[in-house]
């Protein structure tokens, strides 16, 4: 059997160039054709990763080969009768997780944005050769991905395999000299590589994690086959975000995330990159083996479609941080404080009264992940409401089954039937297999709150599980909910977003029949003074907090190149802001 030859190297860190060769030993007589994919598994968004390559070009026998170009990601070689190779010049300047990295301090890259698909063989073993860049500077340079070793020494630079081009882009690359420790799960050794400067407590960190993944692993019942798992983690001044893997993931998070050592205490920033963590693990059964039956393959040229991601990230996201209260990582208070915060997310955009989750799934493509300043007016998020659904459909499993069943035989159900045998899941069908499978009569349930705007009965669901559900004013543009109020004085709300500007307030949100809106006033506006007194982000909120209900603001703002006036009238603010308390004992869901 012929495999499929890969070639990179860090050709020119300083100008960001990744020199990547493909090798195809036997190609297609009638003139290969090679392509690029256009998205990445786990991101929903057009990308068009073909518009970073410099320079292509081909040789057989050290002779150039003509290319023609069929599309914006797709080549056809002309005919040749021996081995082709293909060289290509990768622009690599996207700090993300999703696309491809590189400079003097580190390289990191997807296979989605480096690795031409060879038509026709995406099904052949693959060999990638993965080389240091040149030059002293880069001497305590290793790599740390999940992909198998085929000579490489284990976090060295040498000869990988993949199976087929699937599995081939399905393993990020890190490279660089980052920080390394492991620790071991199911007898399957786990990786933290942590790039950029960071002062973590490491033996925290292995851990707090190890504690999360063998949670998820107990409640599927077994890690899928892997080699080797790897959490590589990008550490900087100010990031979030995370990508999926079958056997990794890639994470950005703020170096202040990290634990200190001499600290035992879970702050919010830690709290938030240990349900990061916990989310993506989840990810490696739910949506990278459990997956909608339309990614099965996947199409990655062009959208695919489907309705449940829900399923896959609206689930995710409820198991995410109950993982966390699950495994006493942190206390119910703070898990209930995590819950407030996302229900009041979903409260403050009149968006979860106009789009289903159903169709927030399908819509990824061109709203949920091309979202503008009108977003929280007409869309809703599958992730945020997606886990209060999720929470929902627990709950009233539970209840209706006596505690006899629950989400978690759901979830187990899913990966024996569909995740193992590499089936996919169909939306119409799975609903009634759920049905089959708790013995609750779920229609309803479905029809209401996942295909339907209705809203969602959360006081009921929750106080049926002894958590009381109160709702408040937000006391600032700051206040996330989740908290008792500093003080007992009613704060108005103007029915904005912003964000600073050298020059003033940016408007980046105007809500649905806010005050701002009903006055004329626009995202983009750049506010300069309240009622003649300059306005920054630092007094804002302050002078906000002065006005009450019924009072007159004279706004004045810059709407492109011309300044304007407007006249607000202060309205009643809105009580969408939640606070949760637990009534006596902690409910039995959170501690299964």
């Amino acid at each position: 059997m012929n495999a499929v030859h890969y070639r990179i190297i860090p050709s020119s860190p300083e100008a960001h160039i990744f020199e990547v060769t493909c090798t195809v030993n036997a190609p297609d007589p009638a003139g290969q054709i090679l392509s690029l994919p256009a998205w990445i598994p786990g991101s929903y968004m057009i990308r068009d990763f073909s518009k970073n390559i410099v320079s292509i070009n081909a040789t057989t026998n050290g002779d150039k080969v003509a290319i023609d170009t069929i599309d914006k990601q797709t080549w056809r070689c002309a005919p040749c009768d021996a081995t082709l190779v293909i060289t290509c010049q990768i622009y690599a300047w996207d700090l993300s997780v999703r696309s491809a990295h590189l400079d003097t301090t580190h390289g990191y890259f997807n296979g989605t944005s480096m690795f031409l698909s060879v038509q026709g063989q995406e099904h052949l073993p693959c060999s990638v050769e993965i080389l240091a860049p040149a030059g002293d500077r880069y001497r305590n340079w290793k790599v740390s991905t999940a992909m198998s070793l085929d000579g490489a020494q284990t976090h060295g630079f040498g000869q990988y395999c993949a199976q087929d081009y699937d599995e081939l882009i399905d393993h990020p690359v890190e490279m660089g000299d980052f920080t390394l420790a492991t620790f071991d799960v199911a007898g399957v050794p786990h990786d933290i590589a942590i790039t950029g400067k960071h002062r973590a407590d490491m033996d925290r960190l292995c851990r707090d994690l190890k504690i999360i993944c063998e949670h998820h692993v107990a409640l599927f019942g077994e890690l899928p086959a892997m080699d080797r798992y790897v959490f590589q983690v990008m550490a900087t001044g100010d990031g979030y975000g995370g990508l999926e893997h079958r056997a990794s993931t890639s994470l950005l998070c703020s170096r202040y995330d990290l634990p200190l050592a001499g600290n035992d205490k879970v702050s919010e920033q830690y709290r938030s990159f240990l349900g990061l963590c916990s989310h993506e693990y989840f990810h490696t059964w739910n949506v990278k083996r459990i997956k909608p039956d339309v990614f099965i393959p996947y199409d990655l040229r062009d959208e695919t479609y489907t309705h449940l991601m829900w399923m896959f990230e609206g689930i995710t996201s409820y198991y995410d941080d109950l993982s966390l209260i699950r495994t006493k990582l942190i206390e119910a208070d703070s898990y209930l404080e995590l819950l407030a915060q996302n229900i009041t997310r979903i409260q403050r955009g009149s968006g979860r009264l106009k789009q289903s989750v159903w169709d927030s799934s399908f819509y990824t493509w061109n709203k949920f992940y091309k979202q503008d300043e009108n977003a929280p007016n007409a869309i809703v998020s599958y992730y945020g409401k997606g886990a209060l659904l999720a929470m929902g459909l627990d709950l009233i499993i539970r209840k209706h089954s006596q505690q006899e069943k629950s989400l978690d035989d759901v979830m187990r159900y899913l990966w024996s039937e569909y995740g193992k045998k590499g089936i996919g899941v169909n939306e119409v069908s799975i609903e009634q297999e759920i049905i089959e499978l708790t013995g609750v009569d779920l229609k309803d349930f479905f029809e209401r709150y996942l295909r339907g705007i209705e809203e969602l009965p959360l006081q009921k669901w929750l106080q049926e599980q002894g958590v009381d559900v109160e709702f408040r004013t937000p006391q600032s543009s700051q206040d996330k909910g989740g908290k008792k109020p500093d003080s007992a004085d009613e704060k108005v709300n103007f029915g904005i977003r912003f964000t600073n500007k050298t020059e003033g307030v940016t408007l980046t949100h105007v809500l649905d029949n806010g005050a701002a809106q009903i006055a004329g006033m626009s995202a983009g506006d750049v506010v300069l003074a309240m009622d003649g007194i300059r306005v920054d982000a630092k007094t804002f909120d302050q002078r906000i907090a002065e006005y009450k209900t019924d009072d007159r603001v004279e706004i004045t703002a810059f709407r492109r190149d011309e300044l304007m006036s407007f006249t607000l009238a202060v309205i009643e603010p809105e009580a969408d802001t939640c606070v949760l308390t637990i009534q006596s004992k902690i409910p039995e869901w959170l501690s299964d």
